[in-house]
């Protein structure tokens, strides 16, 4: 059948060329059309329910809203995590879902759920859904500035216009943008109209701040009156007692007695003023200011979405469409890490293509030879765009990774037909038929290529089988070469026989210079081994045990950390620290990091904005630092300079980490760091003293960094105690202090004043001066029904007392987390040591448990899969060979060729210093395809020659003459395309190097062992008179 395909294509040139070139037009279209990102999105499928209740504990918090609603979330369909975290004031569930579950969909089952339970929610407190957005959402972040700032600190009235311009003109402007999931605005202050209830003018006119309260709600609506007919018209009849000004508050009536009224003006101040900030926005250490964070669908195609959204900017900002001359300036911008990433794989593509190029001349001597196998490196990445674009595969560094992987691979199977053509039309006599000699040439190659590809494929399915985050990192690359080497081999089977048709001169039969110098070295070192058989597997197999021992010393990471440009040096303050000495912190804590050589940019975000699915309290800090690449500094030395600063800043926890890393660890994980000792329990006191042996044991491993320990204390709370019987006695209930509590210390909001499309609270409270210390709030006066004036502290006991400033939950179970990065030595080793240590020296109370988490998590999983994933892969291989060839003795010589193809692997591994990562597993498998490939030729040739009567040794020493040509040009072209990989510098190529260690290392000892030792072994193979 396939002899039949090539003879109809070969008669059907025109056509064939024809499709060619349709193939590349549509191939240049869909690329054009490919989805771009840095990284593949890693994000599970997952929704986020966020609660606020303003000034509630945490243990409040947990116990009236998490709990609830984490029952009412278990069972739901395709559900595998859920975990939540309360803080004061605020709730966040994560539920995870199956990578198969549409999150929409999931959005829906949730939603129906919080319908069920919302009325059993406490009063004014309502669950609300996340934006669907992911890890890799945050796209696109700017300040709002005036040209005339330069370096000065902004008035609070300037960050209040400011704030206004972002919620009610920014906002509306870029959130229409399509694929823009959410604009979170933070920092400035939120416009709020104040009544400030005076309590000496309550006392003196004998009124409650409840009456007050009461009178503002009664005094703000429209009314409908239906409709009036007159004659031929009708008229609407509107009632209209809307607030439009502070006067119209001031003049409210709360009561009236003996024919004078009591307006709102005689017991309050009525003024302008803001809401109770939740966090800030610090730029450079100089100064506050108003940000907005843009953030993607997802699924979103982040260049075409930045592209987008840089548009709208430039138009606003050059139409002048901002109030007061103010203009959006970006501090964050991802197609800068997209186009940098890009770039680094796209150099690495053009430069892998142009040394293939040259190895082709160098070896076949002839230019048109090496045209017909470009024509595969064209054809092969387009026809892949079409099938990326159909399966919905991002272009991102790890799916274009894999297509530059796959350069000297793709390459393969052209060259050895090529490489055969080549050599027939120099033997083909005078007179001969072009095209028959080509078809036969082509026909000679064709199965052993079809086998050696499929293998090559078949070696890469094993990472589709990945789970979790290596799954979704690894798949799309493993897919890229899969479809890839599909389009080279129909190239190479289908259109190089065409083009060589065409094009390609008869070849000279005598090998080019350099092939020839290298011939008879390698003829001199094969003869050698051929009559030193014994000594040559000996040396092999030292080989072998050598690298075996090597093998332990190897360091197990889960994968090489990608370089952002971009750092994020998060500073974790005392829960209980205040806002305004929260930002006076910051903010020399930012002008030293702008300081820093390298630095050409700092904007910190302190506390949380409001989007309620940001947990962070005000005393966490998430400062984006951006790099100037022209100052010449590298990543790592700015990262150590910012430490060193930061180190000197007594009582917080710093950790660096950069944007994308840190959201997607914190959005798959639930934790920050690359190692996470999640302790699961239910006494907080236990919890806390647990968590700090485990902080304290992480502080004395080598190699820890960043120890990040979630803090169990240190939120102080005023605890208004109410007693019941004090309360029993003047008459007074507990919804009476609570109203009082609420209303004039915490300032509650009565309703909405609207400036046009605009709208505004108004807040009902007493003046700072009568809430601002723990004395005032102690004498704060409630009226007993009798009328009598009743202090706050003869009915409550009121004392500061000690809290949890969060509570973490995971599976309906309180846990907490200890966290650690690692530096400077590999993850698996790291963890074996603290488990040991662990079990050795931690003494757990009952019902007490560790489990391991964090990245290391994801690097157990990708291992295990891949130990049952490999054997069956090579099981496989070794079945389609003793297909190819009809017998096991060959089918198993050939398997053998894998673990000396390994050989080079780990030694390329320990010189360099790389660890055994997943990337570097993906080189394993590389490697053993193209090894796979390399042996099939060779045996095939060998095997061919048995058949026409030659004996072992002639039929040896002949097949290896004759296939040492394609067989080098395959592992050099392999090699060769990879080469610029190990040279890169740029985001991306951290993951990359591991894997083009692997596979140059491996190939130079496979060529070698494929070369030297399998004609060796091949005598004991030997099959050929069993068969006859």
């Amino acid at each position: 059948m396939l002899t039949s395909l090539i003879r109809g294509a070969l008669t059907q040139r025109l056509v064939v060329v024809v499709l060619a070139l349709v193939l590349c037009a549509f191939g240049l279209r869909e690329a054009t059309r490919l989805s771009v990102d840095a990284f593949p999105d890693v994000t599970n499928v997952q929704v986020q329910i966020a609660t606020e209740a303003t000034g509630r504990s945490p243990e409040e918090i947990e116990r009236f809203v998490t709990v609830p609603l984490e029952i009412a979330m278990t069972g739901l369909p395709g559900i595998v995590e859920m975990r939540s975290l309360n803080k004061s004031g605020l709730s966040i569930i994560t539920l995870v879902f199956t990578d198969k579950t549409d999150v929409y969909f999931a959005r829906q089952l949730v939603m129906e759920r919080l319908m069920e339970i919302g009325p059993n929610m406490p009063p004014g407190i309502t669950p609300v859904l996340g934006p669907v957005s992911t890890g890799l959402g945050e796209v696109y972040q700017y300040t709002l500035d005036h040209p005339d700032d330069g370096q000065r600190a902004l008035t609070p009235a300037e960050l209040a216009e400011r704030r206004i311009v972002q919620d009610w003109v920014v906002r509306p402007l870029l959130r229409s943008i399509p694929g823009v999931a959410e604009i979170n605005s933070q920092g400035g202050y939120v416009r709020q109209y104040q009544v400030l209830v005076k309590p000496d003018r309550l006392l003196h006119h004998n009124v409650s701040i409840g009456q007050v309260y009461e009178a503002i709600a009664n005094n703000n609506a429209n009314a409908s009156g239906g409709i009036l007919p007159q004659r031929a018209e009708q008229y609407l009849i509107r009632g209209v007692g809307l607030i439009r000004t502070l006067d119209d508050i001031a003049n409210i009536v709360v009561r009236e007695q003996n024919g004078v009224p009591l307006y709102v003006r005689d017991l309050a101040e009525v003024t302008l003023g803001h809401e109770v900030r939740q966090g800030a926005i610090i730029k450079g250490g100089y100064t506050e200011s108003v940000s907005g964070i843009v953030l993607m669908m997802r699924g979103g195609n982040a260049k075409q979405i930045v592209s987008r959204v840089k548009q709208r900017v430039d138009e606003i900002n050059s139409k002048g469409m901002l109030p007061g001359g103010l203009q959006i300036v970006p501090y964050y911008d991802r197609t800068e890490l997209v186009d940098s990433a890009l770039w680094t794989v796209g150099k690495v593509l053009i430069e892998g293509i142009f040394l293939v190029v040259v190895i082709l001349f160098l070896f076949l001597g002839d230019v048109r030879s090496s045209l017909i196998v470009v024509a595969t490196l064209i054809i092969a990445p387009l026809t892949t765009f079409i099938m990326m674009n159909r399966y919905g595969i991002s272009a991102n560094l790890m799916s274009l990774g894999g297509l530059a992987i796959a350069i000297g691979l793709m390459v393969d199977a052209t060259v050895v037909v090529v490489e055969n053509v080549f050599h027939r039309l120099g033997l083909a006599p005078a007179g001969a038929s072009r095209v028959r000699v080509i078809l036969d040439a082509t026909q000679e190659v064709a199965t052993p290529t079809v086998f050696g590809i499929v293998i090559i494929m078949l070696v890469f399915l094993p990472l589709m089988t990945l789970q979790g985050i290596e799954g979704k990192m690894f798949a799309p690359l493993a897919l890229t070469i899969v479809i890839a080497l599909g389009a080279s081999l129909l190239v190479s089977l289908f259109l190089s026989p065409v083009l060589c048709s065409y094009i390609l001169k008869g070849g000279a039969d005598h090998d080019t210079r350099f092939i020839a110098v290298l011939k008879t070295a390698y003829l001199k070192l094969l003869d050698r081994a051929l009559s030193r058989q014994r000594a040559t597997l000996a040396v092999a197999v030292g080989l072998l045990l050598g690298s075996l021992a090597l093998f332990p010393f190897l360091g197990k990471s889960f994968m090489p950390t990608m370089k952002e440009g971009a750092l994020t040096p998060q500073i974790n303050r005392v829960p209980s620290i205040s806002l305004d000495e929260s930002i006076r912190l910051e903010m020399g804590a930012m002008k030293s990091i702008a300081g820093v050589p390298g630095v050409r940019m700092v904007v910190s975000k302190l506390g949380r904005g409001e989007s309620p699915a940001d947990p962070a309290g005000p005393n966490e800090s998430d400062p984006i630092v951006l790099l100037d690449p022209k100052s010449g500094r590298t990543q790592d030395e700015v990262d150590e300079d910012i430490r060193q600063r930061l180190s000197t800043i007594p009582g917080v926890q710093i950790v660096l980490s950069q944007p994308i890393s840190e959201r997607v660890d914190e959005m798959v994980t639930g934790v920050r760091s690359q190692l996470a000792v999640k302790i699961f329990g239910d006494d907080l006191a236990d919890l806390r003293r647990v968590s700090e042996q485990v902080a304290r044991l992480l502080r004395s491993v080598e190699g820890a960094r960043d120890i990040r320990l979630e803090r169990l204390s240190g939120q102080q709370a005023l605890t208004i105690d109410i007693d019941r019987k004090a309360i029993a006695r003047h008459g007074i209930n507990v919804a009476e202090v609570h109203n009082l509590i609420e209303t004039a210390i915490g300032g509650k909001e009565v309703s909405k004043l609207y400036e046009g499309e605009r709208r505004f609270g108004i807040a009902v409270r007493f003046p700072e001066g009568a809430r601002n210390s723990v004395e005032n709030i102690r004498n704060t006066l409630l009226r007993a029904p009798d009328g009598a004036l009743v202090p706050l502290y003869s009915v409550a006991t009121i004392e500061l007392r000690d809290g949890p400033a969060q509570i973490s939950r995971e599976s309906a179970k309180r846990r907490v987390v200890v966290g650690a990065n690692v530096e400077g030595r590999d993850l698996g080793g790291f963890v074996e040591e603290v488990e040991r240590r662990i079990a050795a020296e931690i003494q757990l109370p009952e019902g007490f448990y560790f489990v391991f988490g964090g990245q290391f998590e994801n690097m157990e999983r990708a291992m295990s899969t891949l130990a049952v994933i490999v054997p069956i892969t090579i099981v496989a291989i070794f079945f389609l060979l003793f297909m190819l060839f009809k017998s096991i003795k060959l089918a198993t010589l050939i398997i053998l060729v894998l673990p000396f193809a390994s050989i080079g692997g780990v030694i390329g591994l320990a010189v360099t210093g790389e660890y055994l990562s997943v990337p570097a597993s993906v080189g394993f498998i590389a490697l053993w395809g193209i090894a796979v490939l390399n042996g099939v030729v060779l045996v095939t040739s060998i095997r061919r020659l048995r058949d026409d009567g030659l004996d072992v040794l002639k039929a040896v020493r002949e097949g290896c003459v004759q296939r040492f040509r394609p067989v080098m040009m395959t592992a050099t072209v392999a090699l060769l395309g990879l080469v610029p990989f190990l040279f890169a510098t740029g985001p991306g190529s951290e993951v990359q190097k591991p894997l083009a260690v692997v596979v140059i290392g491996g190939l130079i000892s496979s060529t070698l062992l494929t070369l030297v030792v399998l004609p060796a072994l091949y005598r004991w193979f030997d099959d050929h008179n069993l068969e006859a």
